[in-house]
């Protein structure tokens, strides 16, 4: 039997009891483990600077400062090996589209199931996306792949189409190589591309639309 990796979560909720129900659910399953909460930007910033994350549950309603989508702007440019996964009230597709843009990898609604979450959360993990059942509707409209991308993860797919190394990209754009490494990652894995050679394909498509 495969035994699962341990998942390193960070909690972002403005609501210390929310945060509590939260951490008592998810150390019931072995392979996760909440190693740090906050309650606004500025704390989930530091926290992810200083702790070992994997991923960060995250709300949209904060109480100071930037919101949840646009915290998980600055953590996809800052922190983008950090997954992030929404957990909100909100059930309309412009919070779910505006999320995943900003660089979310899925968006559960507080008010589903416990197995929701941890489903969710395995997915993410393992390289999906993930939405919860109840935003099937709200999601059904076709939407042009490359909108699924953050800004930065734009930049880094027109960097491709030119046929630029993750060196030359790295030192194009001020970033690390394993920064670009996750970057490309995460491209392929909004878009479910596989190869090396599907992307670049992908790549130089976006390049032609433009």
């Amino acid at each position: 039997m495969l035994t699962q990796p341990f998942v390193h979560i960070l909690l972002v909720d403005d609501h210390p009891l929310v945060r509590d129900g939260l951490r008592a659910r998810l150390e019931t399953i072995p392979h996760f483990t909440v190693v740090a909460e906050a309650g606004n930007a500025t704390e989930a910033l530091e926290l992810a600077g200083k702790q070992n994350i994997d991923l960060a549950l995250m709300d949209i309603n904060l109480a100071a400062g930037m919101n949840g989508i646009e915290l998980t702007g600055r953590f996809n440019t800052l922190f983008p090996e950090i997954a992030v996964l929404m957990l909100s009230m909100h059930d309309k597709a412009e919070y779910v589209m505006q999320a995943i843009q900003a660089g979310a990898r899925g968006y559960v609604l507080k008010d589903a199931p416990a197995l929701d979450i941890i489903t969710a959360i395995d997915t993410v993990m393992s390289g999906g996306i993930y939405y919860s059942a109840g935003l099937a509707k709200q999601l059904s409209r076709p939407m042009p792949p490359a909108m699924l991308l953050t800004p930065r993860e734009r930049e880094v797919l027109q960097c491709i189409a030119t046929g630029k190394s993750n060196k030359h990209i790295a030192r194009e754009m001020n970033l690390s190589v394993r920064t670009v490494e996750t970057h490309r990652l995460n491209i392929k894995r909004k878009l479910g591309i596989e190869g090396q050679a599907d992307l670049i394909r992908f790549a130089l498509e976006q390049t032609q639309i433009k």
